[in-house]
């Protein structure tokens, strides 16, 4: 049995609204996700001069767009473990490192692919 609710169009729109939603309290609420837009922002020109094809360009700034799935992904999780409760428990610690653990891996993939990029293409 299918879910009640809008379909088509406005099931799209409705989504696209609450995207935007979720990217602005993101920027209003998490300091990191404002850092890491503006650094992807100031790196995004960058993947132009340091790939040399649109692969490598892609490569560049998918990567940097990983780092804030990730991070918007790491912030949902810590508002619904802080919703639950302000004692401390195991599950919840764990759920906010493992959180944290994912962007740090995020951050390390552009830290190697933009390395590997510029070695090959200005060392190598």
């Amino acid at each position: 049995m299918p879910k009640p609710g809008d379909t088509g169009i406005t099931r799209v729109i409705k989504a696209a609204g609450y995207s935007w939603q979720g990217f602005r309290a993101a920027w209003q609420n998490e300091s990191a996700f404002r850092q890491e837009c503006t650094l992807g922002l100031l790196m995004v020109p960058l993947a132009f001069v340091i790939g040399k094809d649109m692969y490598q360009v892609a490569g560049l700034i998918a990567v940097l767009a990983v780092v804030l799935i990730t991070e918007l992904l790491n912030s949902a999780v810590e508002a619904v473990v802080d919703r639950v409760g302000d004692e401390y428990h195991d599950l919840a610690g764990r759920a906010k490192d493992m959180g944290s653990a994912a962007v740090f891996v995020s951050l390390v993939l552009v830290v190697i692919v933009w390395s590997m990029t510029v070695i090959k293409n200005y060392f190598l």
